[in-house]
């Protein structure tokens, strides 16, 4: 977890990168370093749940109105909003400090923030909310701050403001203004889940340890919860005991010789899973491949079969390559021998620590059998994936 922004300050930043630029020479207007809006849009940032201690990702827009002749460097907008991610927050109060800090330091006619903010959402750990497609996998929120000119959310430089981001497709109507509460911001608040284990009193302490050590108040009424909704979604990677349900499948018999087989594609099977090397999760899809005889119903293997094994694999402490093996493995013998699984997903250690490469994912490929040596029904296999992944993309109406 990086968490330095409670080290460091924003005049760090500010002081040094205001830069003398004057306004219009004569005539009525706005422009340069008098009352020209200035836009910086789409800052990608990772901030800390303090319901939960889960990261959260936000696209962070700031309009600000320069005053007194003078502009602040725009690679300094991330700066600033960096000092305050690197904390543990909500998406409201975030909003409001990068909105008062910037007040404060640059001294503008107004400031104007808007986070675009997105929590993942795992499912309830059972196989039939698993197999959902209907589960969210991550829940989004608009939040909004202003400062002097932009108290006033209704007012015309809102608009105007607001306009820039909808010609980047930030859908503005669903924006919570005039910093009203956020209420069930947080999946772990809200769920109600079916495990509800008996905690360590020497785990809770050592969390509330941790809360003291950023400086935080852990008898704060906002962290009161946090130690005890963190422990209970860590244990329940422990206790979920998901079985795959193999139903009395053994290893696939064939009778006689098999002239001719097809390819089967299992694909966008989502599954959930946490970084056992920084207790961090990754999410996204597994593909799998196979062969099933001419004339076979290739539904004989099931695909809540496939499901049950994809998720008993996915949600644990995993290392992605390692996932892809054992569902491999244990898919092996249940079709013959011949099987291809590819996993993609998304790894918030990637993106919230570290690098912070926004936009990565990971893909990683286990071939068995017939796979291993016929490049030719691979690349068929990656085809069915591409096909069927650009078929979904086009088939989704613009907002």
């Amino acid at each position: 977890m990086d968490t330095t922004g409670y080290k460091q300050k924003v005049k760090d930043y500010v002081q040094s990168a205001l830069f003398p630029e004057a306004g219009l020479d004569e005539g009525v207007g706005q422009a340069g370093g008098v009352g020209g809006l200035v836009v910086v849009r789409d800052l990608d940032h990772y901030s800390y749940c303090e319901s939960c201690l889960l990261p959260f990702h936000f696209k962070c827009h700031i309009g600000y109105v320069p005053w007194g002749q003078r502009v602040l460097g725009l690679s300094k907008f991330s700066r600033v909003t960096d000092v305050f991610a690197k904390r543990l927050q909500d998406p409201q109060r975030l909003a409001d400090d990068i909105c008062s800090a910037l007040q404060h330091w640059v001294k503008p006619a107004g400031v104007a923030v808007v986070l675009e903010c997105s929590h993942i959402h795992f499912p309830s750990l059972d196989l039939d909310s698993l197999d959902s497609s209907s589960h969210r996998g991550f829940v989004k929120l608009l939040v909004s701050s202003g400062s002097g000119v932009f108290e006033d959310e209704s007012s015309s430089l809102w608009s105007e403001f607001l306009s820039f981001l909808m010609f980047k497709g930030v859908k503005t109507q669903a924006l919570c203004q005039n910093g009203g509460p956020v209420k069930e911001w947080c999946p772990s608040v809200k769920s109600s889940s079916k495990f509800s284990p008996e905690q360590d009193p020497e785990m809770v302490s050592a969390v509330v340890s941790i809360l003291k050590s950023l400086g935080e108040d852990p008898l704060r009424k906002e962290l009161i919860a946090t130690p005890s909704r963190y422990l209970k979604w860590m244990m329940n990677f422990q206790r979920a005991n998901l079985d795959m349900k193999l139903n009395g499948f053994n290893s696939a018999k064939v009778n006689g010789e098999v002239k001719e087989k097809r390819l089967h594609c299992e694909l966008n099977i989502p599954f959930w899973s946490m970084c056992e090397h920084h207790l961090l999760p990754f999410y996204g899809v597994v593909h799998i491949g196979y062969f099933v005889a001419e004339g076979s119903n290739p539904k004989t293997i099931g695909t809540s079969l496939i499901q049950s094994i994809v998720h008993f694999y996915g949600f644990k402490l995993q290392v992605q390559e390692r996932m892809t093996r054992q569902i491999a493995e244990t898919l092996s013998p249940l079709v013959g021998g011949d099987v291809i699984v590819v996993a993609e997903a998304g790894h918030n250690c990637m993106i919230s620590r570290g690098i912070e490469k926004f936009g990565s994912s990971t893909a990683t490929i286990a071939v068995l059998g017939r796979f291993s040596n016929d490049n030719s029904s691979r690349a068929v296999f990656l085809d069915k994936i591409h096909t069927t992944n650009a078929l979904k993309t086009d088939s989704c109406s613009p907002f």
